[in-house]
């Protein structure tokens, strides 16, 4: 089979925002030893790396479990656990060639075999239920492993995405597939990282030790050979003023996650470093279901796009320190359309016009629009695994808005990992609130994919004739331009046409560090907090 090495390079404008440099004296030098405490807002619903759904508890996670290849800031691909790949002149056969000295943390062989079982298991109903791995396992015609330091995976069409998922899953170890543990993950479910997973304590924290073997970092990495630091916890704390307060008081070393009121306390403080960088992937958004309550009707969801106006709410909640989005993607991605920014919203008398012609022409005592006696309430779902950055208090204030300036009442609902289960399976809702980090075009699919197609989180339950067309479209070509081209229509369908979805801001990621802490920072492309490999600390 003929093949071409490397023929994809994305190109991304992913220069990190950072907004106080890490300081580091020529004069010092990796200190080796210590134990860092860093204190994070999300816990893992599960410790499993590959049926994780939070992106803020990526973090955590990449201590222990890695990948075939790495990014570089222009998202171009460079090795990792993998020395190289190829992908076929058709489009349809992935090649991975597998370093040679690299084992699971248990001492188990990472060979093909290992692998290829990873890329199996993504075909198991049984194991990927309630994940988006299924879309991924249901493109694969054949796993193959022709030496013990190649596997070869072939797909019964052409996906361009599938590189970068492919490359991206975390592996974890033959014996784990065998755990009790599997699902809910935990210290028998083994990686390959330069940190071992030592205790959890539900509720509380999370502890790291180093893996004294480690020695197959990717070219990312300011060093090679184990980690500096001997243990890394990560301590759950919630609230942002409780993180803040953490690390002003020396109870914690390194934060994430800190609020636009908190961000004052650390940039130009010479006792601190401070740094941010947006997310790739969705916004976070209201997703409106077309299928049922009063979202169903058009006119209804285009006047929530047209009436409500973001940016004066995210102004007064993240004063100034989040970024308001228009479109269906991060800025940053290299799929972003800036055609939409600034051409809806803020405009509630075209608003009260759509919900007047939609029937919702009258107001009950309340001020809520009603209609055959029935008041205009649309039940927003938000998981609670998710509520992070003040997002609740931006639900308020969306729903106060909307109140005042439609008669619209956004009812807000928080509910348990359990019960948001249930309710994306019923559809029985009418928005739910949420935001995603995958790359490459995956975040757009995961949304806008129609369920019967294999979309698993697409909230707005869209199956418009005209979406699936542009998505094939984008998967059948490598060419980023064109792939874009086809994104861009889907985008204008989906917010201005359709009103699927009501963008609201782009998350973003916060470090802030006591100065004595050394290589904190961001993954390159996506823009994640990084793992603590490369973190040392001097004297304090």
């Amino acid at each position: 089979m003929k093949m071409s090495k490397n023929i994809h390079a994305l190109s991304a404008l992913t220069l990190l925002i950072i907004s106080a440099a890490q300081p580091l004296h020529a004069a010092e030098q990796p200190q080796k030893g210590g134990d860092l405490t860093w204190g994070v807002e999300t816990e893992p619903s599960t410790l499993n790396p590959q049926l994780n759904g939070q992106d803020k508890t990526e973090l955590l996670l990449r201590a222990s479990y890695e990948s075939l290849l790495a990014r570089k800031p222009d998202g171009s691909y460079i090795p990792w656990l993998a020395s190289a790949y190829s992908v076929s002149d058709d489009g349809k056969t992935y090649t991975f060639t597998l370093r040679d000295d690299v084992k699971f943390s248990n001492g188990e062989k990472f060979d093909a075999n290992a692998v290829a079982e990873n890329f199996r298991h993504l075909q198991d109903p049984a194991y990927t239920a309630g994940s988006g791995l299924s879309v991924f396992g249901a493109r694969i015609a054949n796993i193959a492993t022709p030496n013990d330091h190649t596997v070869v995976v072939t797909l019964k069409d052409v996906y361009s995405p599938f590189l970068s998922f492919a490359t991206s899953l975390k592996l974890i170890s033959p014996s784990s597939w065998k755990s009790a543990q599997l699902k809910a993950g935990g210290t028998e479910i083994i990686g390959t990282g330069p940190f071992i997973l030592k205790k959890y304590e539900k509720g509380q924290q999370i502890e790291f030790v180093r893996n004294p073997d480690y020695h197959w970092a990717s070219a990312n990495a300011a060093h090679q050979g184990p980690a500096y630091l001997n243990s890394v916890t990560y301590r759950f704390l919630p609230e942002s003023s409780v993180r803040t307060g953490a690390l002003l008081s020396g109870q914690v070393d390194v934060i994430e996650g800190i609020s636009g009121n908190d961000a004052s306390e650390f940039k130009n403080n010479p006792d601190y470093t401070y740094q941010h960088a947006l997310n790739t992937g969705t916004p976070y958004s209201l997703f409106l279901n077309v299928k049922y309550g009063s979202t169903q009707e058009l006119k209804v969801r285009q006047a929530l796009v047209q009436g409500l106006d973001i940016g004066p709410i995210l102004q007064s909640i993240y004063r100034g320190q989040r970024t308001r989005t228009w479109g269906i993607t991060s800025p940053i991605d290299p799929f972003y359309d800036s055609s939409l920014e600034g051409k809806y919203g803020n405009n509630p008398q075209l608003a009260n016009k759509l919900l007047d012609e939609a029937g919702w022409s009258t107001k009950g005592s309340d001020g809520i629009r009603t209609k055959d006696g029935q008041p205009l309430t649309i039940d927003i779902v938000q998981s609670q695994a998710t509520v992070r950055d003040q997002r609740d208090v931006l639900l308020q204030a969306l729903q106060a808005q909307a109140r005042q300036k439609l008669g619209v009442y956004l009812k807000i609902r928080y509910v348990d990992s359990g019960t948001y289960a249930e309710v994306r399976n019923n559809g029985k809702f009418g928005s739910i609130a949420n935001s995603n980090t995958p790359t490459d075009g995956v975040d757009i699919e995961n949304h806008y994919l129609p369920i019967n197609a294999g979309g698993a989180i697409n909230y707005s339950r869209t199956d418009a004739p005209e979406i699936l067309p542009l998505l094939k479209g984008a998967w059948q070509t490598q060419d980023t331009a064109k792939r874009k081209a086809f994104y861009a229509q889907l985008q204008n369908i989906a917010i201005l046409q359709q009103a699927l979805a009501v963008p609201l801001y782009e998350p973003e990621d916060q470090i802030a560090a006591a100065t004595y802490v050394h290589g904190v920072g961001f993954r390159p492309f996506k823009q994640m907090p990084e793992n603590t490999y490369d973190v040392w600390l001097s004297k304090h």
